[in-house]
């Protein structure tokens, strides 16, 4: 789930799928979140996933496009098709990485919390 704030506008997304996993699913609400905007901007991703914020404040995604994809240890990394397509999808923006706590009362970190579990196909 995302909720993507453009001048004062809240448009939420979410979706669910079978067979997947939570990192995936964060990543897909990335994902449809940069989908969504349609011009080169300056955006802040809020997130409660160290997955998705660490690729990017540690640097981590550095690391794998240097080793060919694969992680410091030499494994190829996981959900590779997500990561490559938002860094596609940022590559006109300016983005900065921000580490929400889960569950700490942030109002949209709650609200894409509820509209996960809502998306999710049982």
């Amino acid at each position: 789930a995302a909720i993507l704030i453009i001048d004062g506008k809240e448009q939420e997304f979410a979706g669910g799928q079978r067979n997947t996993t939570n990192n995936q699913m964060e990543l897909m609400g990335v994902i449809q979140g940069l989908q969504a905007i349609k011009n080169p901007s300056k955006i802040r991703i809020h997130s409660d996933s160290a997955y998705i914020i660490n690729a990017f404040i540690q640097n981590w995604i550095k690391t794998w496009l240097a080793n060919g994809w694969k992680t410091a240890t030499k494994h190829p990394v996981k959900n590779q098709n997500l990561w490559q397509e938002l860094l596609r999808l940022i590559q006109p923006h300016q983005v900065e990485w921000v580490k929400v706590k889960g569950h700490s009362g942030n109002k949209y970190n709650e609200r894409c919390d509820k509209l996960a579990v809502a998306a999710i196909p049982y």
